[in-house]
């Protein structure tokens, strides 16, 4: 059976796996975007790649009526939608329909409301009809809902027993962000769903941990013995994290008005990068040992006291501009946003991590929408080589020395360094070293959920995040958060298309650096 090469451009990276456990997956949400956009395609990519077995089948479930050959059809006809849609996620040039058949023949629905006890007492009879037949009792409940029935589905789940491990059966949740919106939410969250299940069950996902570029921050920090012995206070002098959008709120603004750039972003995306480039190394890739280095060093960043919050936090809104050569309209004049919202689409901060390794080294973080480009990024500055045999060379400065990491949207690594001009005079200009996964390896999926529900169904939580992950998090921030909701904070204007507010430069211009540009 072929993959889709537009769908899956290298269908041998999925099929150097071995296939997945016998399995049924339960979708909550069934008829939401994330399904049809995400979810559906990388299980069509899974099932062509043989990772899915003949006992796995899908369970959707939402409160939408409808049978199985009604569902079948609809997701059959968004797949189809790949074809004509270039600007999605994934662009195909056409369904492998053995592929989809295969796939197809596997997917039923189950219509219920997601508080409802009844709802649970037929998905536990239809799992045990699944288990007489198919001789299994595995489930992933995937929670593809809105946040707020995260706690009622995994209560409903456990008073139901569906959250058992009997008879070697395993029992696993997936959770899709926001996990939370403060400190206290999160807890809250953690508190209840280890009230009823173990946290080997849950995996809290993050899809940016499923893309390729970031899960090479570890082989590239810890099987290169030129970069291992660098990556530290004495040679790196400053770091900074990038996630810029060239999109707008777009038809989310009711939800963005009560989450913001902040709530959106920094908790779970920008410090899982933080993370991921700043961790010590773990003593195995058991995915406790790695989640634990994630965590300490999360916990390690200092508190931001009053001072640190007026002067090394930026908050930005965009205003009326240009994106991609056409005219944009501000955030106050999105649908469904206040006209006087201070709700920031823009956040920039300074950092400092309280531990031997990083010691009086910052990490600058910046994300926000309607940015100049669309790019994600780690930028590491290394410290600059002593100036003094130049003195009395035409050489009047060296050029920083950074490597960047590109996550997306082109996978890769560069290397900004020094060379000499051709010539008899000694000077000196700045030259760039490019490795681009796409020139060495064929394209691996594009975003990442292939790589995470095949985790999930093995069992594997390395790129998942841990309850203490989340929290130490949402600690990081939550002094911003308290401090962003006083009457007079300030939230600073930025043209769309820009590379953001002039705070933000100003932000590492005072430590006499400054943003490597986005364009």
């Amino acid at each position: 059976m072929d993959i889709d090469p537009s769908l899956c451009p290298d269908p041998s990276v999925l099929r150097r796996a071995a296939p997945a456990p016998a399995s049924t997956l339960v979708i909550f949400g069934a008829n939401g975007d994330l399904t049809k956009r995400l979810l559906l395609p990388s299980l069509y990519n899974l099932t062509g790649a043989g990772l899915l077995p003949e006992g796995f089948g899908v369970i959707g479930l939402d409160h939408n009526e409808r049978d199985d050959e009604t569902y079948r059809r609809q997701l059959g006809e968004a797949m189809q939608s790949f074809v004509t849609d270039k600007g999605g996620e994934f662009a195909a040039n056409g369904i492998d329909q053995q592929a989809w058949g295969c796939l197809r023949g596997r997917l039923s629905y189950l219509t219920g409301e997601f508080e409802d006890p009844a709802t649970y007492e037929r998905l536990a009879a239809r799992i045990e009809a699944i288990r007489r037949s198919a001789g299994h009792g595995n489930c992933v409940f995937y929670l593809a809902t809105s946040p707020r029935f995260f706690g009622p589905i995994i209560e409903r789940l456990a008073e139901a027993g569906l959250m058992r491990e009997e008879r070697g059966d395993f029992r696993r949740i997936v959770v899709e962000k926001p996990f939370g919106t403060d400190l206290a939410s999160a807890r809250a969250l953690n508190a209840l769903i280890l009230g009823h299940v173990a946290e080997e069950q849950v995996f809290r996902i993050d899809h940016f941990l499923g893309k390729e570029t970031v899960q090479n921050i570890l082989a590239l920090r810890f099987a290169n013995g030129m970069f291992e012995p660098l990556w530290r206070r004495d040679h790196i002098d400053h770091v900074q994290i990038t996630a810029a959008e060239t999109v707008g709120v777009e038809t989310r603004g009711r939800f963005y008005e009560a989450t913001g750039a902040l709530r959106d972003m920094v908790p779970n995306h920008m410090m899982q990068l933080l993370a991921m480039t700043a961790m010590e190394p773990p003593n195995s890739f058991d995915a406790d040992a790695v989640r634990a280095e994630k965590a300490k060093v999360v916990q390690a960043i200092r508190t931001l006291g009053p001072a640190e919050l007026a002067r090394d936090v930026v908050r930005g809104q965009y205003a009326a501009g240009t994106s991609k050569g056409m005219p944009v309209t501000g955030y106050r004049d999105e649908p469904n946003v206040s006209p006087d919202s201070g709700t920031e689409t823009y956040v920039a901060m300074k950092l400092q991590i309280d531990n031997w390794r990083w010691a009086g080294v910052p990490f600058y973080i910046r994300t926000g929408k309607r940015m100049a480009v669309r790019r994600t990024e780690i930028a590491i500055q290394f410290k600059q080589a002593p100036f003094a045999m130049f003195r009395d060379t035409p050489v009047h400065r060296l050029t920083p020395n950074f490597m960047v990491i590109h996550i997306q949207p082109s996978e890769g690594i560069s290397l900004h360094l020094s060379a000499k001009d051709p010539g008899p005079a000694l000077k000196l200009s700045g030259v760039q070293m490019n490795f681009r996964y796409a020139d060495w390896f064929r394209a691996a999926p594009s975003t990442g959920y292939e790589t995470l529900l095949y985790d999930v169904l093995i069992g594997d939580a390395t790129l998942f995040q841990r309850a203490d992950n989340v929290e130490a998090g949402w600690s990081a921030v939550q002094p911003i958060l308290e401090a962003q909701a006083a009457p007079d904070a300030r939230v600073e204007s930025y043209a769309a298309g820009s590379e953001g507010p002039a705070g933000a430069d100003a932000l590492l211009a005072r430590d006499g650096r400054q943003w490597l540009s986005l364009l």
